[in-house]
């Protein structure tokens, strides 16, 4: 009688990854980042009523802005889990969370208690942030650059969006009545469930294991971390002093100055639709060395700029100072393959860190010598960050 052979128990497949561009499910996804920041922006605009309800000081008032940013350091550990579970549960679910959120700020009596709100608010944001552009790496085949770019400027539209349906909300049903936009969230989530259910959302070897992560991570992140510390002064003196600066140094009127913030911003969605998708095509090497050589020249040439140039200088600075940012988290994901999530968690880390301390030193800078010196000084720093982008290693043929 012939022996039978045992044989073992079927594996389920591992999750292979897309080999061309997965149009439906990318946009899917860069429609939950849309509505995800819509809400994640509700905080800002409401800073006023606020703190007409508590009577507290504008520095208490503005500090409460850092509650939201304070989980941004737990993005590796998030990313970790991510990898490790699976992708969809954190993108499905966060819309919703940080929706219930920050649709709830309106009915918060107590400092206290709008700070632990908002503290675990930004655990959800942190929580989706961390894993879906690791998503979108895995769903965008070749084109991942491409994939970046829509992701990224679905986000910019949504924290443009946010203020603006709060602050409708707030005519509509008062500061109290805001919790009924958390069904838009809860609707998101929805869809993104219905959508992604049956995407495969793990690492095609899960286990992987951190020992095997860490010798890549000595090897890619010196270099990224240059390039985040150095780029980090041009864009904060633009996102966070523009507006003053226009109005103490160029002499521009309140609505003047805001505007000057609005077509940077706006300029900056056109680049990053851009940018992304032409590193595909060109390498992401050379599009950062292009973006990061032009953009302290063209903050010079706007800082010595007569009034008529200014405001095409912007959409210039624009283009290449706020757009480079999908074309980084498309060369992390090329990096990165088996540990996407967890090396975009470790990435925003520590975008957020030298973010922190390039605005604290563009301040300082101010106080102590003007605006227009710290965004020179500012420009000059950004000149060594194509030095970062030459140190990358050049074993990713999309990085060359």
């Amino acid at each position: 009688m012939r022996a039978e052979t045992v044989q073992p128990p079927a594996q389920p497949p591992a999750a292979v990854e897309a080999e061309h561009f997965q149009t439906g499910e990318v946009m899917t996804v860069a429609g939950g980042h849309f509505v995800h920041d819509s809400f994640s922006a509700f905080l800002s605009p409401l800073l006023p009523l606020i703190q007409d309800r508590l009577g507290t000081s504008y520095a208490a008032t503005g500090g409460l802005s850092i509650f939201i940013q304070l989980p941004s350091l737990l993005n590796p550990f998030l990313g970790y889990a991510a990898d490790r579970i699976s992708l969809r549960y954190f993108i499905i679910l966060a819309p919703a969370i940080t929706a219930t959120l920050s649709s709830s700020l309106g009915l918060v009596h107590s400092y206290f208690a709008l700070a632990l709100l908002l503290l675990t608010a930004g655990v959800s944001v942190a929580a989706f942030h961390a894993p879906a552009p690791a998503m979108i790496g895995r769903i965008s085949g070749k084109r991942v650059g491409m994939g970046m770019s829509i992701f990224m400027a679905s986000g910019e539209l949504g924290r443009t969006v946010g203020p603006l349906l709060v602050s409708s909300a707030v005519i509509w049903w008062g500061l109290e009545g805001i919790w009924r936009l958390a069904i838009l969230g809860w609707l998101c989530s929805a869809v993104l469930y219905w959508r992604l259910r049956n995407l495969s959302a793990r690492p095609t070897r899960p286990d992987g294991g951190l020992a095997e992560l860490w010798p890549r991570v000595r090897q890619v992140y010196p270099a990224l971390l240059w390039i985040l510390a150095t780029k980090a002064f041009i864009a904060v003196a633009l996102t966070t002093y523009l507006p003053i600066f226009m109005s103490d140094t160029k002499s521009a009127s309140l609505w003047l100055a805001a505007a000057s913030l609005t077509v940077l911003e706006g300029a900056g969605v056109v680049g990053a639709l851009a940018t992304g998708t032409y590193s595909d095509k060109l390498g992401r090497r050379r599009v950062l060395t292009v973006l990061y050589v032009l953009a302290p020249f063209v903050l010079f040439g706007f800082l010595a700029a007569p009034e008529p140039l200014l405001f095409p200088l912007l959409l210039a600075l624009g283009l290449t100072a706020i757009s480079p940012t999908p074309v980084m988290m498309a060369l992390v994901q090329d990096y990165f393959p088996q540990h996407r999530a967890l090396a975009n968690g470790i990435f925003l880390t520590a975008n957020f860190l030298t973010r922190a301390l390039a605005i604290w030193v563009v301040g300082w800078l101010a106080d102590s010598f003007g605006l227009q010196t710290a965004f020179l000084w500012s420009g000059v720093i950004g000149l060594a960050t194509v030095v970062g982008v030459w140190m990358l290693p050049k074993d990713v043929a999309v990085g060359r």
